[in-house]
């Protein structure tokens, strides 16, 4: 049986379901809408597995689920050396969202990298400490700030409203994903301009650690169904 992880609910879900109808793969839910069960249509021996999006890459990664659709953003961010547990099969076109840098409106002399990387010393040689940038995509923005020789920061948790922080005083600066930017600019909130860290998308991806024994005949239906290749998975 062939695993396919799809998110659970809202728009991405509805995407989801489009895309894969438009290719004459039917998705949908079944019971009531507390139950996280479906069934999928028009390939053999394929099963549906209704999870949150940010639970995919986790099972993916595990080898729970053999294909799975999410956010580009989480796989990379959630998953150490993420092409080592997954590959990518195709970008579905839908779920547009830039994960970027904003600082506050206020910094005038604040727009590019090296200014936050300037203004980054000057505001630990003042307060003493590193200036905070509150995120939920820890290991994506630690990696951009590092290649782009940003220092003196520090990473914040942000499990609410990002935006929010820096009016909060609980942050400097906000590392967030945003489609319109119309969040930020309602928080006085800028994008630096050379800081958009990941352009992501709703992705289909197929876990390497699963278990593709009996998988392997429905995956190679259902990629010939979508018209896509079937994926390296280093086997």
């Amino acid at each position: 049986m062939l695993k396919v992880g799809v998110p659970s609910k809202g728009r991405l879900m509805e995407k989801t379901f489009d895309w894969f109808g438009a290719r004459g793969v039917t998705m949908r839910r079944t019971g009531n809408e507390r139950e996280y069960s479906g069934a999928v249509d028009g390939v053999d021996g394929v099963q549906l597995v209704l999870l949150s999006a940010g639970e995919i890459p986790r099972e993916l990664a595990a080898g729970r689920v053999h294909l799975g659709v999410t956010g580009s953003d989480l796989v990379r961010d959630k998953l150490a050396d993420w092409a080592m547990q997954a590959v990518q099969v195709a970008p579905l076109g839908f779920g547009h969202a830039d994960l970027i840098l904003a600082v506050p409106t206020s910094w005038v002399d604040v727009d590019t990298l090296d200014d936050l990387d300037a203004a980054a010393s000057a505001f630990r040689r003042t307060h003493g400490f590193r200036l905070r940038i509150a995120t939920k995509y820890h290991r994506l923005v630690r990696d951009f700030l590092t290649e782009n020789g940003v220092a003196d920061y520090q990473l914040v948790d942000s499990q609410g409203a990002t935006e929010g922080t820096v009016r909060n005083l609980t942050a400097e600066a906000i590392a967030d994903i945003t489609s319109t930017g119309e969040t930020l600019r309602a928080n006085h909130l800028k994008i630096l301009e050379d800081a958009v860290v990941h352009k992501s998308q709703a992705t289909l991806f197929a876990a390497r650690n699963a278990d593709w024994g009996l998988a392997m005949d429905p995956m190679r239906t259902l990629m010939a169904r979508l018209n896509l290749p079937m994926p390296d998975l280093g086997r």
